[in-house]
């Protein structure tokens, strides 16, 4: 016995698969900056061409890794000038 069909409601759509780069992405930006960029752009791709969610993931994980190597930056130059005006 099978359940009953009732007429105007569709089964509900499956949730899309979110893409494991994107996620692997955002993890790693918080530990390694440049892994994280890296997988952020390749899951960029994938989720473009495979349609997959995770795009806010990937985006997440880019401006996170991108900010982190700023901040690094920025702070390696100025450590570097107060070194130098001793």
């Amino acid at each position: 016995m099978s359940a009953p069909q009732y007429p105007g409601y569709a089964p509900a759509p499956a949730a899309a698969k979110t893409n494991g780069l994107a996620i692997a992405a955002l993890v790693s930006s918080f530990f390694i900056s440049l892994l994280g960029i890296i997988l952020g752009h390749i899951a960029l791709n994938q989720i473009k061409t495979t349609g997959e969610s995770g795009r806010g993931l990937a985006i997440a994980a880019l401006v996170i890794g991108y900010a982190s190597i700023a901040v690094a930056i920025i702070a390696f130059v100025v450590i570097g000038v107060a070194a130098a005006n001793r």
